[in-house]
């Protein structure tokens, strides 16, 4: 391979995804020594993408191009195309759909991406590809991230997540706090992107009401979409409770968590979040597959894979029912989005002590 200065890294999946491609970036940027890095994502992930160290610029695709004219589809793909075609050193694609697999190809003359276990779908990557690795749903999404380091011979002796934000969101944070008279905080995260992972209403309380006995200042954080804002008219009205739901960005929540004492809350891109800045978290798993989405520990150089009701691995604690069933990684009971019984058998009383016994250290 040539000397390596420019990189285009793909991933076209959610924003947790995008988060954790962090370890993959990081050690680009340091074995290459500086190169330009830009990322091509869906427009709906940017926010989170732009807390990322050293990103030069974003690519965007966007899903609304499907309801679009097929003229203005094929207009808005060539024009894409046209941004990224041969413009790169090296590529690297992070999923296996059709779609960014080509972007890899035509971006680059060394091109590496994650392909499917199936040679029926992808014997053809393989023979544009440089080099190809076997997108492994068994293992840690970290893990699958940073597959292409060991096509390219790069050392890996340690694997860092990592995420930033902008020195005015800390300055406005802490404002807001000094305000209010708030030093030390827990941030209590209880939403999540789909009602099938978030803690049932009355077990949520019943926590918060526990917690609120600490007498430490509890932040409520959640974002403006229509489950967080029916969870903010939900909350109980408590001395320690403070609702910040819907009243921060994801750049000011960033550095509010990293202003924070502790995360607890549910399994989200917040959680994430909280794990990169090494704080303590305290997670509550519904049907969620551990192996592939519990929190990367930085200082333990691992996540975890067992289900268990209760454990502790350096600065995480991941709460999980003791059913059988667990966990399933279906969306709900009904794989159709509905309820999660194993979120109903959570106690909230031993999410309480777990807290209180560290706090109390």
């Amino acid at each position: 391979m040539k000397q390596i200065n420019k990189i285009l890294i793909i991933i076209q999946r959610s924003n947790g995804d995008v988060l954790l491609s962090s370890p993959l970036i990081n050690k680009l940027y340091e074995y290459y020594n500086k190169p330009q890095i830009d990322l091509l994502i869906n427009d709906d992930t940017k926010a989170i993408a732009s807390t990322l160290n050293h990103i030069n610029a974003f690519k965007l695709y966007s899903y609304s191009w499907k309801k679009q004219s097929k003229a203005s589809r094929i207009k808005n793909e060539f024009a894409l195309v046209k941004k990224i075609y041969k413009k790169y050193d090296l590529s690297i694609n992070l999923t296996a759909s059709d779609r960014s697999v080509m972007y890899s190809i035509l971006a680059s003359s060394y091109c590496i991406s994650a392909v499917e276990k199936d040679s029926n779908k992808s014997w053809w990557k393989k023979l544009f590809l440089n080099k190809s690795y076997v997108f492994d749903s068994s293992k840690h999404i970290v893990l699958n991230n940073i597959s292409a380091l060991k096509l390219l011979d790069i050392p890996n002796d340690k694997v860092t997540m990592s995420s930033k934000y902008k020195d005015e969101s800390k300055v406005s944070m802490q404002n807001r706090l000094k305000d209010l008279g708030i030093e030390k905080f827990i941030i209590f995260h209880p939403s999540a992107q789909y009602e099938y992972k978030i803690y049932p209403k009355d077990l949520r309380n019943a926590l918060l009401k526990k917690l609120n006995t600490l007498n430490i200042p509890i932040i409520i954080t959640g974002a403006n979409t229509e489950i967080d804002l029916q969870i903010k008219k939900q909350l109980p009205q408590l001395e320690n409770i403070h609702d910040f739901i819907g009243e921060t960005n994801l750049d000011e929540y960033i550095a509010l968590s990293d202003l924070s004492y502790c995360y607890i809350g549910m399994d989200t891109l917040n959680m994430h979040i909280a794990a990169s800045q090494n704080k303590r978290v305290f997670a509550i798993f519904g049907p969620t597959i551990l192996n592939t989405w519990s929190p990367w520990s930085n200082k333990l150089q691992r996540a975890t894979s067992k289900n268990l009701p209760k454990q502790t691995y350096a600065n995480i604690t991941i709460f999980q029912a003791n059913m059988d069933c667990v966990a399933c990684g279906k969306a709900g009971c009904d794989d159709q989005h509905g309820l999660s019984d194993c979120l109903f058998n959570i106690n909230p009383e031993n999410i309480y002590e777990e807290v209180k016994t560290w706090l109390l250290k």
